[in-house]
């Protein structure tokens, strides 16, 4: 390989770790919006109270801006229905077209505009990122053709959540459209971190070798599946508490918790669960594994975020769900679900088997 590939492939291997980087700030930032309880800010998209700097008081708008923008939201949300029916998603079409909810029009907040605004901005820059990804892995099409075609993936895949975005909205924070939200940011998460993982494979390759990849492989998939389903609990924990919050006026946090049902209860619970599963997965790394292996590494690395995440869960649930640990939590979350891709990756490329007494 020469040394114009090298440089192709360490250029591409940096804008592809600073993309995977931003996109979970991007996801730190919407925890942010979710805890302030910002979504709404804007009451349109992609512009913000149709304009692309949003107003910074209410006198800049005209009387009726609620009904205004409820309007444009309703029309929206038609045309969207219209295509759920067509896809043969009669059920959620109808879903949408019942629930009053959406039709409640939040008034002018400066704070939460310009939170949700920064949010947007945020997201701008993840997609020239994502287009730097993309240019840049031109050059690597000789040497590896599923990078650039992966690349271009993930630009669908964001141009296609950003659409998700404005559905959200224009659902007025809809439940489920909010997990689907989540779900496709952790899909193009580990889609980038593939992406990465590839081309350092065209630059050199891992040494780890286990005794048990195989066994190890599936430890960590059962754990993963394991943690995409906590996160969607964990949504459906976060929606219960945004309506318990609403309905108390934002007051008195600490009755939030008790006011939650059994969903709760068996997010709090399967945490557990999770934390027996990863901690048989790290022990037998540390049974079978070369302790200096990367892979030896980011499997502490993922207990370590692991426990932090329980330790934010416990510090919501019995210091009445303090606003700034909200969105540190998510991007725990997030990270653990980033860090098991790439560990998933590492042990399934292992095809020598050693021992290390």
């Amino acid at each position: 390989m020469n040394q114009k590939n090298l440089k192709n492939i360490n250029s591409f291997r940096r804008i592809s770790l600073i993309t995977v980087i931003a996109v979970y700030f991007l996801i730190l930032v919407g925890g942010v919006v979710r805890s302030t309880g910002s979504g709404m800010g804007c009451p349109d998209w992609p512009k913000c109270f149709g304009s692309w700097v949003p107003p910074t008081s209410v006198n800049q708008l005209p009387n009726d801006y609620q009904e205004i923008y409820l309007q444009k939201r309703i029309l929206k949300n038609e045309r969207f229905v219209a295509s759920l029916e067509k896809l043969g998603f009669s059920k959620k079409a109808e879903e949408i077209k019942n629930d009053k909810s959406i039709l409640i029009e939040e008034e002018f907040n400066p704070v939460k505009t310009w939170i949700e605004y920064i949010n947007r901005l945020i997201g701008v820059l993840i997609g020239l990122f994502i287009l730097l990804t993309v240019y840049r892995s031109l050059p690597l099409w000789k040497e590896d053709k599923l990078i650039p075609i992966l690349s271009f993936a993930s630009l669908v895949l964001v141009v296609f959540q950003a659409w998700i975005g404005s559905i959200v909205v224009s659902t007025n924070l809809l439940a489920w459209m909010i997990t689907l939200h989540m779900l496709l940011a952790l899909l193009l998460v580990c889609l980038l971190i593939y992406i990465h993982f590839r081309a350092h494979h065209l630059y050199k390759k891992i040494s780890f070798r286990t005794e048990k990849p195989f066994r190890l492989f599936t430890i960590l998939m059962i754990g993963f599946i394991l943690m995409i389903v906590q996160i969607v609990l964990g949504t459906q924990v976060r929606e219960e508490i945004d309506q318990i919050a609403f309905a108390m006026g934002n007051l008195l946090r600490g009755s939030w918790i008790e006011s939650i049902g059994f969903t709760f209860l068996v997010h709090r619970s399967y945490s557990l669960l999770l934390l027996a599963i990863h901690v048989l997965f790290i022990y037998k790394i540390y049974k079978y594994s070369v302790r200096r292996s990367g892979i030896f590494k980011l499997s502490q690395l993922l207990i370590i975020v692991i426990a932090f995440e329980i330790l934010t869960g416990v510090g919501m649930a019995y210091f009445a769900i303090p606003a700034f640990l909200q969105p540190v939590h998510l991007l725990f979350g997030s990270l653990i679900i980033g860090i098991q891709f790439l560990l998933l990756l590492n042990l399934k490329d292992q095809k020598k088997i050693t021992i290390e007494n």
